[in-house]
This record gives C-alpha cells, structure tokens and sequence, in this order.
C-alpha cells in the first residue's frame, strides 16, 4: 500500500507524518535510527494520490471532487494492540461496510508494513497499517472563500459554511486548506489559527508563516481577542443582555455531543437580540393560523418566528454557542444536532441540566440512527410537507455503486446539511490595536418586506454584560 516504497506521491494522515516506529518510546519491536523495509505496493497505488492541480468541478452551486485513488497511513493505535485487524477496522471505520474492508485485506488494498495480509492478522505495536482506496468526497458549496484583509504574515478569511477547515473523514480537497492551497499553488503552507465547526461560517485567520501563527495563537490563549458571532434562533429572544454561566459536558466523543451539567466545565456566553422577525406566509403577512383546531402543537414554533442574536463567548468551549442557546429555549433554527426534534422532542433539549425529559442514552441513540438510511433534517417544528422535503434533498444512499470501486454513493447533500445559521462575525484585539468584521450573512438580513438592521455596532454592551456578571 501508500509507503516509502512508492515514486508517486502518496497521502498520508497528520499521525504518520509524525511518528515512525523508530521514534515512538513504545517501539520495541524496531531499533532506533532503522527504517522498516516494506514489499512493493500493489500497483494501484502508483495511481498518483496526490494529483494536482486538484480534481475540481463546479456544477449546481457545488464544489465537486473526481473520484480519485488516494492511500491513508496510519501507525497502529495503542487500543488496537492484539486485536485482529478486521474487528478494529469493523470498531473504528465505519464508512464502508464490513464485509468491504475483508475484500480489502485479502485482496491487497489494506496492508500491513506493505505486506498483503489477511482479516484475521492480530496487530502488535510499530505496526502501519495502509489501505488504499478509490475515494469519494462529499460537494461543498461553490461559494468562494473571501479575503477580509491580508498582508504578508496573516490572510483574515470569511469561511463559507459547510466547508470544513481542515482535512478529516470522508473530507479531504474539500477543505479550506486544500483550496487554499490550489488557489495559491502548492508550495503555499496555511496554517489556520482559530478553529470554526464545518457548517460555521465567517472569519478565520491563516498565517503564512509560524511566527505569525504562534503569536495570534498566544493571544487567544491570553484571552486578549474577543470573538463575536451571530445566530439565527427559533422565537423571540429575551430583551436585554443575558448571560448564560451553565457549566457544560461532553457526552459523547463520537458524534460530538455537549450538554448543559453541573460537573461540566465551566462556560460563560453572553446574548444580545439584534432583531425579531415574526414568520411571514408566502405572501408576506405575518403568519395567522386557521383551521378549527388552529394546529396549536404543529405550528406554535413556526408562529414564534426568529431572532437573530449576537453572542460573545466568554469561554471556548466545543460547540458552546448552540449548547447554551439550547437550554435557553431558543436553539439555532437548523441546527442538525441541537434543533432536531426527532432527538430531543418538542421542547428540544431547553432547560434540561438534569437529563430529566432526555437521557444521554436516548439522545446518543437517537442521533446514531440519524443519516445514511433516515434523515438528519434540523427543522425545529413537526410539518409533514417540510419533514417530506427535506427527506428528499438531503444526502443519504442513493442505493447506486461506483463502477469502478463498488462504493456505496450518496445522493447530494440538501441546502440543511451545508448551512448552520451561526455565523463568526468579528474578531478583535482587546486593547484596540486591530478589528475585523465581516457583513452579516444573508440569513440574518431582515427578510423581503421587513425592516431589520443590516449591520452591528461595537462589543462595549455585551463586554459590559460580562464585568457586570463578575461582580455579581
């Protein structure tokens, strides 16, 4: 498979760029200084992994990726230690079915030390483990990458939401750092310095060397940058700033859930309504219900209308944001995790520290089935027609095969799967010396025939909101 053996370019993951069997501590098996020797690699990896230009396509407002051979690399994991090889890759990935990986193994595409092996090989430590594959990634949204402000050590971006920042799961070209890169040429080195989710937009900062990146990174450390984002949330947000101080956990490394509870770590956002929009109809006029029953229970969100809020995190906390707006009963509209009644019910997760309407087991449950075959549809309201609608524009199986591969594909992902409405709208020094601020996405504009702000003003009542709690 993709190893040292290969003349062609060949992929390899973060992990096995930096470790070798002769460097790690826990290496016995190889003795310091001495490369292992691998077989020549099947002939399908000479296949170039590593093509560029990249293999970019635009069609129907997506980014697109040929499908292209590609070789992942990685040093066997301490947990992965006198397992067979066939049980880690049926724990660990689970993209593909099982019965694909054993074809793999007993065909040569996944090797160990560049050695074909079979299902049953029980891995030991200094193993790497390679397995080459016909890779399809997920389209993005053709939306550019816009360029807030750039000099020589520092590019401020405005991430389009939907793409993810670096290379990771079933997203590798699709990323902002692989178009970066294809943009810029090849020899151009992004380093990102803040961290924003995959369905998050707005500013980001990537250095263009390490020194440029080491000190914005010690900055944010220091706390000496505020951040402030934007949100589109379900009903009207309380007047006035409020300060959210719940401590929040992770329950579920996996699929990357957070909750509100009391022995979790501590976090602080501070909330602002910028402006409220009661639901209009399809012919502008504020929503009325008719009907004898008034369909109170199926439409009382819809009717609540939205806010766009402006939110000052105090703390970084993963997905802190949307957890707090969650339990305060006002979780992003769309939020695929947060906002999906199908998980939380009808009150989706709001003030709920206890797990007492939903237990961590039921909502890790929930969510796991959540995808391939049954929809992970956001909408934050039961309505069949919609509920119906997005079933067909989201991704899923699409119950055809690569004729190359035999790969399971995936009909295109739905405009729900490309969009979180939460946007990074500003970033700036402490003492003043620098502020970048993007326009407000379209989301948060006032919609067709309302009148709304258009823009932001300055940080000073919200950092006012934090002293103030304080001192409380």
């Amino acid at each position: 498979m993709g190893t040292t053996a290969t003349t062609e370019p060949v992929a390899l993951t973060k992990e096995s760029r930096t470790l070798s069997p002769a460097t790690t501590s826990d290496a016995a098996s190889s003795s310091p200084g001495v490369a292992i020797q691998f077989d020549e690699p099947p002939a399908v990896v000479v296949t170039p992994c590593n093509p560029f230009p990249r293999p970019y396509y635009l069609e129907a407002g997506l980014r697109r990726v040929a499908p292209y051979h590609f070789t992942y690399n990685t040093w066997c994991k301490e947990r992965w230690r006198g397992r067979r090889l066939i049980d880690v890759f049926g724990s660990e990935f689970r993209d593909r079915p099982l019965e694909y990986y054993r074809e793999a193994m007993e065909s040569g595409l996944v090797t160990v030390n560049g050695k074909s092996i079979g299902p049953d090989y029980i891995l030991k430590n200094g193993d790497l483990v390679s397995h080459t594959t016909h890779r399809h990634e997920p389209p993005i949204t053709a939306e550019a990458i816009g360029v807030i402000h750039e000099d020589e050590d520092m590019i401020v971006i405005n991430k389009p939401s939907g793409v993810p920042v670096h290379p990771a799961g079933r997203y590798n070209f699709n990323s902002v750092v692989e178009i970066l890169k294809a943009e810029r040429g090849p020899n151009f080195l992004p380093r990102p310095c803040n961290r924003l989710d995959r369905l998050t937009s707005g500013i980001m900062f990537i250095a263009k060397n390490t020194k440029a990146a080491g000190e914005l990174d010690l900055k944010i450390k220091q706390r000496t940058v505020r951040k402030e984002y934007i949100a589109r949330v379900v009903g009207r947000f309380p007047d006035g700033e409020v300060v959210c101080d719940q401590p929040i956990l992770q329950i579920s490394p996996k699929l990357g859930l957070n909750r509100v509870r009391a022995n979790g770590k501590a976090a602080r956002t501070v909330f602002k309504r910028l402006a409220y929009y009661p639901l209009a109809n399809k012919d502008g006029q504020l929503s009325e219900v008719d009907g004898p029953s008034q369909q109170a229970e199926a439409t009382e969100r819809q009717e609540r209308g939205y806010s766009i809020v402006r939110c000052l995190p105090v703390t970084g906390r993963t997905h802190q944001i949307r957890v707090h707006l969650q339990h305060l009963g006002h979780p992003i509209e769309n939020d695929p995790i947060y906002a999906n009644q199908r998980v939380w019910g009808f009150d989706l997760g709001a003030n709920d520290p206890e797990a007492v309407q939903n237990t961590d087991e039921d909502i890790i449950a929930r969510l796991s089935r959540m995808g391939k075959e049954e929809v992970a549809d956001a909408v934050a309201y039961y309505d069949e027609m919609v509920d119906k609608y997005y079933e067909k524009k989201a991704e899923k199986m699409s119950g055809e095969l690569c004729e190359q591969c035999n790969t399971p594909l995936y009909t295109d992902p739905g405009t729900q799967e490309l969009s979180l409405w939460l946007h990074s709208l500003r970033y700036e020094d402490a003492g003043g010396a620098w502020s970048y601020v993007s326009p407000l996405p379209r989301w948060a504009l006032p919609p067709q025939g309302m009148d709304g702000p258009t823009r932001v003003g300055g940080l000073e009542e919200l950092v006012g909101a934090v002293r103030d709690a304080e001192f409380e």
